[in-house]
C-alpha cells in the first residue's frame, strides 16, 4: 500500500491543480467568448459564419474545464466553495444564463431561414458572451476585494461586490477576452475579415496593456498583504520581473500586428500566442499576490481544505481526468486546425 501524501501538502497540490484548471479555462473559454464580443463589428453574414466556425468545433470542450473547476472547488475545498457561492449568486447565476444562451445560439443561428431570426440569435450568441464575460471579471475583482466571513460562513450583503474594483475587472476581462478573440481571428480567419481583425487586435492590445496597468496598481491598495508581497524584498524581484515579460511579450505581439507587417501563414499564430502569454502573467501575479489564500483576506487553502481521505480519493481520479481532456482538447484543436473560409461549414 502506497504511503499517504504529507497531509499539509495536500491543499497544496490540489491548489496548484485548481489553478491550473481555472487558467485552462480563461484562456481557452476566453478566446471563444472574445469572438461573441466582436460579433457587432461584423455586420455580413458570411463574416460571421467564419467567425463562429472557427470555435464552433471546440467551444463546448474549452467549458469543460468550468465545469471540472467548479466540481473540484466543491470536493477539495468546500468551505471555500460555501462562501463564494453565496457571496456571488446573482453573477454566478448571470454568467450561467450567458453561457447557456450563447450555447443555444451556437445551433439555432445556422438553423434559422429568416434574416430576422438570424438577427435574434446573433443577439444571444454577443450578449450571452457579454454578461459571462462581464460576470467573471466582476467576481475576481470581488474576490481580490476580499469577501467577509464569520463563523466559518459568508457574511455580507447581496450587493457587496458591487464596487468600482470589481466593476472594473469585469470592464478589464471584456477587454482582454475580446483581445484574444481577435488575436485568434488573425490566426484562423484570411483575407478582408483578417486585415480587420488584425486593427481591431492592436487596438485592443493597447487597451489590453492600459488595464493591466491600472489593475496591477490598484490591487495592492486593496489589501496591506498584496501590497508588502509586492515591494518589499524579496516581492520587489517578482514585481520588475512581470512588467518586463508584459513588455516582451506587448513587444513581439504589436511587431507581427503592425501594418507594414504582412500576413504570414506561418506567424499569423503569434499575436495570439502573446495574448496569451499575457493572460498567463497576470495570472500568476494575481496567484502570487493571494497565496495561500482561497477566500481573501482571511481564509487560507488549509482552513478550506476537505479531509485528507477525500483529497486523496478525489486526487486519483483527477490524476486521469485532466490528461484526458488536455488529450481530447489537443485532439480536436488538430482536427479542425487551419484556416477556415467563406462557405466552409462545420455545422
Amino acid at each position: 500500500m502506497t504511503a499517504a501524501l504529507p497531509m499539509p501538502m495536500l491543499p497544496v497540490i490540489w491548489a496548484g491543480i485548481m489553478a491550473f484548471v481555472i487558467l485552462a479555462y480563461v484562456v481557452l473559454d476566453g478566446f471563444d467568448l472574445g469572438v461573441g464580443l466582436l460579433f457587432p463589428l461584423e455586420r455580413g453574414a458570411e463574416e460571421r459564419d467564419v467567425m463562429v466556425n472557427t470555435i464552433a468545433p471546440v467551444w463546448d470542450g474549452n467549458e469543460t474545464w468550468l465545469v471540472l473547476g467548479g466540481a473540484g472547488l466543491y470536493g477539495a475545498f468546500p468551505l471555500a466553495y460555501a462562501i463564494i457561492l453565496p457571496a456571488f449568486y446573482p453573477l454566478v447565476i448571470l454568467m450561467v444564463l450567458g453561457l447557456i444562451c450563447r450555447g443555444v445560439a451556437f445551433e439555432f443561428r445556422f438553423r434559422a431561414d429568416r434574416a430576422s431570426h438570424r438577427r435574434f440569435w446573433d443577439g444571444s450568441f454577443f450578449g450571452g458572451s457579454l454578461v459571462a464575460a462581464f460576470c467573471q471579471g466582476v467576481i475576481l475583482g470581488g474576490l481580490l476585494q476580499g469577501v467577509a466571513v464569520r463563523d466559518g460562513a459568508f457574511h455580507g450583503a447581496v450587493f457587496a461586490w458591487l464596487r468600482p474594483f470589481p466593476l472594473f475587472c469585469g470592464l478589464a476581462l471584456l477587454v482582454g477576452y475580446a483581445m484574444l478573440g481577435a488575436a485568434w481571428l488573425c490566426w484562423r480567419s484570411e483575407g478582408a475579415l483578417q486585415a480587420r481583425m488584425r486593427g481591431h487586435a492592436r487596438r485592443l492590445g493597447l487597451a489590453m496593456l492600459a488595464v493591466i496597468g491600472i489593475v496591477s496598481a490598484w490591487s495592492p491598495l486593496l489589501n496591506p498583504d498584496f501590497f508588502t508581497r509586492w515591494f518589499a524584498l524579496p516581492g520587489l524581484f517578482a514585481t520588475a520581473i512581470a512588467p518586463l515579460a508584459v513588455l516582451v511579450l506587448g513587444i513581439v505581439y504589436f511587431s507581427h500586428l503592425s501594418p507594414r507587417a504582412r500576413p504570414d501563414g506561418g506567424h499569423d499564430a503569434t499575436p495570439f500566442l502573446c495574448a496569451l502569454g499575457l493572460f498567463v502573467v497576470s495570472y500568476l501575479g494575481l496567484g502570487y499576490s493571494i497565496f495561500p489564500l482561497i477566500v481573501p483576506p482571511s481564509i487560507s487553502i488549509w482552513q478550506a481544505a476537505s479531509p485528507p481521505a477525500s483529497q486523496e480519493f478525489l486526487l486519483v481520479g483527477t490524476a486521469v481526468l485532466i490528461p484526458v481532456i488536455v488529450l481530447y482538447n489537443g485532439f480536436a484543436y488538430w482536427v479542425f486546425r487551419g484556416k477556415v473560409k467563406q462557405g466552409a461549414h462545420y455545422h
